[in-house]
């Protein structure tokens, strides 16, 4: 998806920090159970394209699988 920029780990510190930003978790629920970014979604990979309606497409979205 080269339309989609990447985010630096200094960026994506900075949005956590300041709620810029939602994180979503695209690891299983198991690995999410586990240990996750606190106030992250739990959306696997699997399910994230039947799933998308859940996210506001207006907010700056982070994803991570680990």
């Amino acid at each position: 998806y080269p339309e989609i920029k990447r985010v630096s780990i200094d960026e994506a510190k900075a949005a956590l920090e300041s709620g810029a930003a939602v994180f979503v978790d695209v690891r299983s629920a198991e690995a999410y159970q586990a240990s996750h970014i606190s106030g992250a979604v739990n959306i696997p990979s699997e399910k994230l394209e039947a799933r998308l309606g859940e996210l506001d497409k207006t907010e700056w979205i982070i994803t991570y699988c680990t």
